[in-house]
């Protein structure tokens, strides 16, 4: 139990602050021919090297309810699963419309108005796009647990084998069926699943893994590069989608070595992590918060090889301090899933 704690722990913090690394080199992407040629490309890399993080938080879902062998209480799945991360949502959809209003030049009423009326069908924030693919995994999930009761392994590694061909043919914009955004989705669930419960740690599985995701690193920012200097303008593709081989390569590479270093931590960074990980939601959904006046302002101007990693610092120590005061109180604890 340690140790898996432990790994999820560490999994959640890097997923944090690999989501934080892409929502604050936003500004330098659209910077192509503005900015000197190694700065964009140093923002590009960072993007490109860290797609995996939402996919993480999704595989981290997999691992454990998927595990989960207890019987499924459908009240209880509904309040503590379900409601857990559905409520704090559309709170943080009306706060986050209002802070869509303001600007560096005032209050938009209106346009705050508009963001909330759209909320049904677009994010009224963009950090809040996870949630409109990740709560529908939550009416999956249920069937996953009954099917995963019922069949074999074998089953599930057919089943992940043609899910992977999907993603090979979304990523090079071959659709059909199989583009559809809640399949490219589900799929990380039992995916999840087999890298926690069926494939064994040893410096083999570690190596390859490594192998694979620095390919898998190297074709995604390579491919988008190359693509961008050849349009002209910042252009990605579908090398940088949630729901493409390359990105899932990558996100299982991260889950394989949180896996293999979990336990090596010390005392300390274990605690460390700890505390990041039980906050690693508000994290998430606090932190663009914090990076509203850099975004606003243009508090962004330098290198991005020391911008990214202040206001990473910045925005997360700001977030997690808001988080764990929120948790403080029962009144406020609803906040945070």
């Amino acid at each position: 139990m340690t140790k898996r704690v432990i790994f999820f722990d560490l999994m959640r913090c890097v997923a944090a602050v690999a989501v934080i690394a892409i929502h604050v080199l936003a500004p330098y992407r659209e910077l192509q021919n503005s900015i000197p040629y190694g700065e964009w490309a140093t923002a590009v890399t960072v993007n490109g090297m860290t797609r995996w993080a939402v996919p993480v938080f999704i595989l981290i879902s997999g691992a454990l309810m998927l595990s989960d062998t207890r019987p499924f209480d459908f009240g209880y799945y509904v309040k503590r699963r379900l409601g857990k991360v559905l409520v704090p949502f559309i709170a943080w959809s009306v706060f986050y419309a209002y802070l869509s209003g303001w600007s560096s030049a005032g209050f938009d009423s209106a346009l705050a108005v508009e963001v909330l009326q759209n909320s049904p069908h677009h994010e009224t924030y963009y950090h809040l796009g996870f949630f409109y693919y990740f709560i529908p995994l939550y009416f999956v999930i249920p069937v996953l647990q009954w099917l995963m009761k019922r069949t074999d392994d074998t089953a599930w590694y057919v089943y992940l084998g043609m899910w992977l061909i999907t993603t090979t043919l979304f990523l090079f914009h071959i659709d059909g069926p199989w583009s559809y955004e809640i399949w490219l989705y589900i799929g990380y669930l039992p995916l999840g699943y087999l890298l926690y419960k069926k494939l064994p740690i040893n410096p083999v599985t570690v190596g390859l893994a490594v192998v694979l995701g620095g390919v898998s690193f190297y074709f995604t920012v390579n491919s988008v590069v190359e693509l961008s200097l050849a349009n002209g303008e910042y252009s990605v593709g579908r090398w940088f989608s949630y729901k493409t081989l390359n990105v899932v390569v990558a996100a299982s590479m991260v889950f394989v070595l949180c896996r293999a270093v979990g336990e090596s931590l010390s005392e300390g960074a274990k605690k460390v992590v700890s505390v990041i990980s039980q906050h690693s939601l508000g994290i998430y959904l606090l932190h663009p918060i914090f990076l509203w006046p850099m975004k606003e302002f243009g508090w962004h101007q330098g290198h991005p090889a020391w911008v990214i990693p202040l206001w990473i610092i910045i925005s997360g120590a700001g977030a997690l301090a808001v988080s764990w005061l929120l948790s403080q109180s029962p009144k406020t604890r609803w906040l945070l899933p």
